[in-house]
């Protein structure tokens, strides 16, 4: 969390007079201090009230002492506070509980691929090219790949009662072909709302596993199906009523994505509707949303080659498919989010 610096420390670094870095400095020392304190169980502890650091460090099998200067460091970051009863969670690190869930999965996560992406940034801003594949390091890590897709399902679960909310299949739509949706939250909330649709999720093997799961638990296993494939490269299916390409073009290079995007279209039939859900290129939101954007964008760059696409180019892309011009939704529940729906021409 920022720290909370009194007027006159904010007017010195706002002015040049204090360096900006320091701060940056601290801060990165305080994430992982957060993120320390998620693996060790403290915040958890913390749920239901005050407590004393020795009984803190017994049962969290730690030393006292550096347990000591741990929520010291934390209570310099916002997270935890120092009151008669011992510590206690700040509102800032009640959003925190463990590493497995919530936004303490967001941030255990960050702390893995930034810790050990994020060497060599300066290579790629360089020449270019990413150093790493995020999605091969990602399958070599197992409980780090569950981690991840269950973000990926949060999000979309969160994101999707607004999603299918604004736009939808066409009326009387009986197919529905999910790209790149491997957790199959979209398919699945696509499914609900419309009970004539039946909906086929390609996506790469490892990514398949969790989706297949959640159908089973919705009882939808038998409207939901799974394609392995890799949407790069594979001719989906055809005679589609309707085809989902969310949050996966900024993965890709505008040339592979703008293939993914010719090849989404040719699988729907004459009169099908393409949805396009991405991360909006053009500063949005506050100034929390808009920083975290671009450190995503840098991201995608350094890890996957990719890149965020300029709704502009996102629409024109679509018209050079074969699509009619799109009408274009603007998430609430995401400022940074928007959604294109296209249908294609015939």
């Amino acid at each position: 969390m920022p720290l909370d610096l009194p007027p006159d420390e904010a007017a010195d670094l706002r002015a040049g007079r204090a360096p900006g870095a320091h701060l940056d400095l601290v801060h990165a020392m305080v994430f992982r201090a957060a993120v320390a304190g998620l693996r060790l169980g403290l915040f958890r502890a913390l749920e239901d009230g005050p407590r004393e650091p020795g009984e803190l460090a017994r049962e969290l099998g730690a030393d006292p002492f550096a347990l000591g200067v741990l929520l010291r460091a934390l209570e310099s970051g916002g997270y935890v506070a120092e009151g008669p009863g011992g510590y206690a969670r700040t509102p800032a690190g009640e959003w925190l509980s463990g590493p497995e869930s919530g936004y303490g999965a967001v941030l255990d996560f960050w702390h893995e691929a930034l810790g050990e992406l994020w060497r060599n940034l300066e290579d790629t801003v360089r020449d270019g090219g990413p150093r790493r594949d995020f999605y091969t390091w990602l399958e070599a890590r197992p409980a780090l790949l569950a981690r991840f897709q269950r973000m990926q399902r949060d999000l979309a679960v969160w994101l999707g009662e607004e999603v299918v909310a604004l736009a939808g299949p066409p009326e009387g739509a009986a197919r529905l072909l999910d790209l790149g949706g491997g957790h199959a939250a979209y398919s699945i909330a696509y499914c609900r709302r419309h009970p004539g649709l039946a909906a086929t999720v390609l996506d790469l093997p490892a990514a398949l596993g969790p989706g297949r799961a959640a159908a089973a638990a919705e009882g939808l296993a038998g409207r939901v199906a799974f394609l392995p494939g890799d949407l790069r490269i594979d001719e989906p299916p055809g005679g589609q009523d309707a085809v989902l390409l969310f949050n996966v073009l900024h993965g890709f290079p505008a040339t592979v994505a703008r293939a993914v995007v010719e090849r989404a279209a040719r699988a729907l039939r004459p009169g099908g509707r393409l949805l396009v859900l991405e991360t909006r290129a053009d500063p949005c939101g506050g100034v929390r949303d808009t920083a975290f954007t671009r450190g995503f964008e840098l991201n995608l760059v350094h890890t996957q080659g990719g890149r965020l696409h300029p709704v502009e180019l996102l629409c024109e892309w679509l018209a050079g498919a074969g699509c009619a011009a799109p009408a274009r939704y603007d998430l609430t529940r995401s400022a940074t989010h928007v959604l294109l729906a296209a249908d294609r021409a015939g």
